[in-house]
């Protein structure tokens, strides 16, 4: 059987001299006969730190039978997450985005020290899935991601519920149209077992795009955690990477700078979340592809929000799957002229092979009303827009539907942290018509680049989602929506505008002409960076400390490893 890095294998087995190397493994149950089968590594981030990994570990262990089935050799091991949904609106959510770069470095410490041949990656929550594809694109040898899978949405008065749920609940609650009777009956029906959270979030934005990408099997988006299409689909990932070993097809054969445009394509077409963008363009570093925010522009002119889902929408991924999931979508798409069928997948095929016996959707809306055709889209461009202006020279990521309009004049009540900020619109101190500037919440700045879910779910739970907007050089949860800005850039921790913003300054948020300004005079903006100065670093040691020291700007992906 061939091999593309027979670095563990083949030295494994070549004269005496490894022997020890032989010793260690039969300790861990290699018989002779596995020392001349390619070396496959299972890594699962599995924990019961957050439900969207506690069931990961049974994934895994269907993955190994897979490899081992198939003519490898499994060696399992796990690698760490972190519950954004637990963290947020602490300041342990700071971790949150470093522990995409955490990740993405020790599964490419294990496998690279230990000389694997391949590699199943297994995630289930934000970070850990952008991760694992950067550490399978690092390492560029024969790999597969395996999607956890999505959750089931938690019922309370025949309605849907998921995490978000829960966040706006205490904004109601606050504004008084929920007692806490319901607010706690919400808590505890939202959140009914494992999986990733249920709308278009970013843990369901990301599984999308890298089956999009080519880099996870057919339908592996689209399926239920506790499901047994998604035990089938781990497995028949193990074997799948047997096979990539056996014809030599390597991550960056596969993402490849059209299959990133197919990922984006996808993304929009979901109206998935802001963190895709940040996402994929650290991801495509990884692979050494030019990727940057123009380019989501540029394909965002083509393509429209096809796909009802939450949290803009009226859908959860799990009403997503019924209908028959992502692979519909694709064939659409590609016959729409909107996606490149060409490029390689973990198939051993195409992409457009992969989806050319894909049924159709109901027709809509009879049918189903989830899916829209291309002359009754959602909005006939991309939700995710790029904003440019002196307070985004560098760029900033907007998610605007359009539900929200299109262009919001207002007065900026300024947080210089997210607890603030929360204090703040929960007591009533944040009226219609302001724009809420959260700020040092960057990579740098905060560091680690906290999401804003607490602030923009109160917002909505306030009722004052179409009169108030945010903006923040933080980001925003998959969850978030309304007229909201993030990753804005240059942050303030390194002098860009929206450190230098006051009470009452006006701001123009225009998601057609994609800018954002402060409408003052030059000459006072001048006079304000005249003053600046460099604030001292909040962490002096540990984990945020190295981040904030090594952190690229947030639109060039917050990678750790750049130029």
């Amino acid at each position: 059987m061939n091999s593309c890095n027979r670095n563990f294998s083949s030295i494994v087995v070549d004269g005496d001299d490894r022997a020890p190397n032989r010793s260690m493994l039969r300790a861990v149950g290699f018989e002779d006969e596995d020392f001349e089968k390619p070396q496959v590594a299972v890594c699962s981030a599995w924990s019961m730190v957050t439900p969207c990994n506690s069931h990961l570990d049974e994934l895994g262990k269907a993955s190994v039978k897979g490899v081992d089935e198939a003519g490898g050799k499994a060696v399992p091991f796990g690698t760490i997450t972190v519950s954004d949904g637990i963290s947020m609106g602490t300041p342990g959510m700071r971790y949150s985005l470093v522990s995409r770069e955490v990740i993405a470095d020790s599964i490419e410490t294990v496998v690279g020290a230990e000389g694997m041949d391949g590699l199943v990656a297994i995630g289930g929550c934000d970070k850990n899935m952008p991760a694992c594809v950067m550490a399978l694109a690092r390492l560029n040898r024969p790999g597969i991601f395996v999607y956890g899978g999505t959750i089931l949405p938690g019922i309370h008065k025949e309605k849907n519920l998921d995490i978000v749920s829960v966040f706006e609940a205490v904004g109601s609650h606050a504004g008084g149209s929920i007692d806490k009777e319901e607010l706690t009956a919400i808590e505890k029906k939202a959140i009914p077992g494992p999986g990733s959270c249920g709308g278009m979030y970013t843990a369901n934005t990301m599984s999308s795009a890298i089956e999009a990408l080519g880099m996870s099997l057919p339908d592996s988006s689209a399926q239920l955690a506790v499901s047994e299409d998604k035990k089938i689909d781990a497995k028949d990932a193990g074997a799948a990477v047997v096979n990539l070993i056996e014809k030599d097809i390597k991550p960056r054969d596969i993402m490849i700078r059209k299959a990133f445009e197919n990922a984006i394509t996808v993304v929009i077409t979901l109206g998935g979340s802001t963190n895709a963008v940040l996402h994929l363009i650290a991801m495509a570093h990884s692979a050494d592809v030019p990727l940057g925010l123009d380019d989501f522009t540029a394909i965002g002119k083509r393509v429209p929000v096809l796909c009802d889902l939450k949290p803009s929408g009226k859908y959860n991924m799990s009403h997503f799957v019924r209908i028959g999931g992502l692979r519909p979508l694709l064939k659409t798409l590609l016959e729409e002229g909107l996606l490149h069928g060409d490029c390689m997948t973990v198939t051993g095929k195409t992409l457009a092979e992969n989806i050319s016996d894909a049924e159709p959707y109901a027709p809509y809306p009879k049918g189903q009303d989830l899916v829209r055709p291309f002359n009754e889209p959602i909005k006939k461009d991309s939700h995710l827009r790029i904003l440019y202006g002196n307070l985004a020279a560098e760029g900033a990521v907007a998610k605007i539907t359009g539900k929200e309009g299109l262009k919001f004049n207002g007065k900026a009540i300024v947080f210089d942290s997210e607890e603030q900020s929360i204090r703040s619109i929960l007591n009533g101190d944040v009226k219609a018509g302001h724009v809420v500037v959260i700020r040092n919440e960057g990579p740098v700045g905060g560091p680690g680049m906290r999401e804003m879910l607490s602030p923009t779910s109160a917002i909505m739970g306030k009722g004052l989602g179409k009169d108030v907007a945010l903006i923040t050089d933080g980001r925003f949860s998959g969850g978030s929506h309304g007229f909201v800005v993030g990753h804005i850039t240059p942050e303030a921790a390194v002098g860009g505008l929206i450190g230098l913003l006051e009470n009452n300054d006006p701001i123009t948020i225009d998601a057609e002409k994609n800018l954002l300004t402060l409408d003052l005079p030059d000459e006072e903006i001048e006079q304000r960076k005249s003053i600046w100065e460099q604030p001292e670093p909040i962490e002096k040691r540990g984990v945020l400390a190295k981040y904030a020291k090594l952190v690229s700007s947030a639109s060039l992906g917050a990678i750790t490893d750049g130029d």
